[in-house]
C-alpha cells in the first residue's frame, strides 16, 4: 500500500504570512494538532503543531548556566500567562514553527511512512507530488489501513 492510497487529501494548512491567531483559530475549528505551512505555490517550508504553541505560552523559568570561570543566569518570563498569549497570536507563524519538516512522497510504501512516524516520533506526515503538497497522513490514518484486514 502507498501514501496515496490511504492520505487524506483535505489538507488544511497555512501561509507562510499568517499569524499564529489564524494556526489557533484553524487548530480549534477544526479539532486538529498541526498543520503545514506552505508557500504561494503551496510548497511546504515549515510544520506548526499544538506543541510548538505550548512552548511558547508556557512559563519559562530562570536559568542558571555554570561556565567554566563563572556561572550566569539567564532570565525566565516576567510576563504573566495572558500576556504570553496575546503576545504569542500576533506572531507570524514562522517565528515559531519548525522549517525542517519530514515529508514522503505519495508513491512511498506504508511501512516506510510507519517507520518514519515512530522513530521520528512525529503525529503526522505530510506527502508531497513533484515538490508540492497533495495529502496529509496522520498515525490513526496509517493504523486504520496497515490493520483493516486484521481487525
Amino acid at each position: 500500500m502507498l501514501a496515496r492510497d490511504f492520505m487524506n487529501t483535505h489538507v488544511y494548512k497555512v501561509k507562510k504570512d499568517d499569524t499564529v491567531r489564524a494556526v489557533v483559530e484553524t487548530f480549534v475549528n477544526h479539532r486538529i494538532s498541526g498543520l503545514p505551512i506552505v508557500n504561494d505555490r503551496n510548497e511546504i517550508i515549515g510544520y506548526i503543531s499544538d506543541g510548538d504553541i505550548m512552548r511558547n505560552i508556557g512559563k519559562h523559568d530562570d536559568l542558571v548556566i555554570d561556565a567554566i570561570w563563572s556561572s550566569f543566569v539567564v532570565r525566565g518570563d516576567d510576563e504573566d500567562f495572558s500576556d504570553r498569549v496575546r503576545h504569542i497570536l500576533a506572531l507570524n507563524v514562522m517565528q515559531i514553527a519548525k522549517h525542517k519538516v519530514f515529508t514522503v512522497h505519495e508513491e512511498e510504501e506504508i511501512e516506510v511512512i510507519a517507520a518514519i512516524l515512530g522513530k521520528k516520533q512525529i503525529k503526522k506526515l505530510p506527502v508531497i507530488r513533484d515538490g508540492i503538497l497533495v495529502g496529509i497522513i496522520s498515525r490513526g490514518d496509517l493504523l486504520r489501513h496497515a490493520f483493516a484486514n486484521y481487525l
